[in-house]
């Protein structure tokens, strides 16, 4: 048993399954061992399987406000807001991130404008990481793309934020079948155990630093004329 307690910490895990609940979800396997060693260490985990869930496509805050009847969105999001650790979590389709983890990073992106108290981007302070499941190829192309939509909305990616399983390229056991080997996988228990750790360990630097630090990243700042030290080579 480690010396760490990160209680107070909060995460939240979207699972971007294909499958309605109560039907089973391999990657929700995944997502539980992450889950499960979070909440060994005191933090408070949410997982959210987005497909049920009436989240709309668009690319505003509240789709409501643009011709929708209907939108969770508003509310997952406050949830989102309120965690220190956010993970995106799904299979692969064709080589690519799910259509619903899409969505997520999507709806995400609408919020981008949002900026914290200390005019930085709103996600700043924040943890982010992923975990991917299928039987063909592609792991590593799906972590890229998540990982790279964190960081550019304003995540910090701690150093190896991602883990995933694959079974045999073809059709084939997925990774909760009887005798898949994906549970048994020292390389995948390896990563997921590794990802888990330093998301805690970097949401809980933030948490004690009181945020990421303010300056040089400021948007309303650089709106109102300061520049931080920048000269443009073409104007000395």
């Amino acid at each position: 048993m480690s010396d760490y307690n990160f209680s107070g910490l909060k995460a939240v895990i979207f699972n971007g399954t294909l499958k309605k609940s109560p039907e089973v979800s391999n990657t929700d396997g995944l997502i539980e061992a992450s889950k499960l060693l979070m909440e060994k260490q005191g933090v408070t985990v949410e997982v959210i399987r987005q497909v049920d869930r009436d989240i709309a496509s668009g690319i505003y805050p509240d789709m409501r406000e643009h011709g929708w009847d209907t939108d969770e969105w508003p509310d997952i999001f406050k949830r989102v807001m309120d965690a220190d650790i956010l993970i995106l979590a799904g299979p692969i389709w064709l080589g690519d991130n799910s259509s619903q983890t899409k969505k997520v990073i999507e709806r995400l992106y609408a919020c981008s404008s949002n900026l914290n108290d200390q005019g930085q981007s709103a996600f700043y302070g924040k943890a982010g990481g992923c975990l991917i499941t299928g039987n063909e190829d592609g792991v590593k192309h799906c972590a890229m793309n998540i990982l790279y939509s964190l960081q550019h909305l304003g995540y910090a990616i701690p150093p190896q934020a991602d883990a995933g399983w694959i079974g045999p390229i073809g059709p084939g056991p997925s990774y909760l079948d009887e005798g898949s080997g994906g549970p048994e996988s020292d390389f995948t228990n390896r990563n997921v155990t590794f990802m888990t750790w330093n998301l805690m360990h970097v949401a809980a630097i933030f948490k004690e630093m009181g945020g990421f630090p303010a300056y040089g990243n400021q948007r309303n700042k650089w709106d109102d004329g300061a520049r931080f030290d920048f000269e443009n080579p073409e104007y000395r």
